[in-house]
């Protein structure tokens, strides 16, 4: 008879157990943004606090499975992008959008520094009519602020699908920080967002 009540207790208790983390679990939930090379893309946005993973890929194309040299003709309509995971109870759409419109130059068209072509276009592509209208609403206080002293040309556009980039492409900044590109672009661009969003880093 102890035995069964043991055994009936144990059940209860590991019973009890699942039901609470099914209801602690928090759902995660996804970004995508384009703002020119996704190497520094990643290299910032995989820093945040609240941040589980970016992955650099290719999206608001209509060719399937692009490769990167198609992507980089132009001709596939594609940017590239960063997909982001994230927790919303630790960081906001809102806050990543902060980072976003902070790292990079929205005012010009279809480029990013010595990078052109419409597949460094800067483009939030919404996930939810939710994000949709923060972006919007974003947007617009940033101009009529005039943050900038040019209009923001950022794509503002419904998410369709997403192409993981190739696998040499993923965390390129942390195995290649020694590249020219790395040292000369990306590590200065890495401590300014240090610096200004210190308070968010992981």
């Amino acid at each position: 008879m102890k035995s069964i009540r043991t055994y009936i207790f144990v059940l209860f208790f590991l019973l009890m157990n699942i039901i609470t983390n099914s209801q602690n679990k928090v759902k995660m939930e996804i970004a995508t943004f384009g703002s020119g090379c996704f190497w520094c893309s990643e290299a910032i946005f995989e820093q945040l606090n609240g941040v589980e993973s970016a992955v650099s890929g290719y999206s608001g194309g209509e060719t399937e499975n692009p490769a990167y040299d198609q992507v980089c003709s132009g001709e596939t309509g594609h940017a590239e992008v960063i997909q982001i995971t994230f927790n919303p109870e630790i960081i906001s759409f809102k806050e990543l959008l902060e980072v976003f419109w902070q790292t990079h130059d929205p005012t010009t068209l279809n480029r990013q520094g010595a990078d052109v072509g419409t597949q460094y276009r800067s483009v939030v592509f919404y996930h939810t009519d939710e994000q949709r209208k923060i972006a919007e609403g974003y947007k617009k206080k940033l101009d009529e602020a005039n943050i900038y002293s040019k209009p923001i040309v950022t794509e503002i556009s419904s998410f369709t699908s997403f192409y993981k980039a190739e696998d040499y492409h993923q965390d390129y900044y942390n195995n290649n920080k020694f590249q020219p590109y790395c040292s000369f672009t990306i590590t200065p661009k890495l401590d300014k967002f240090k610096k200004v969003f210190k308070e968010k880093i992981k």
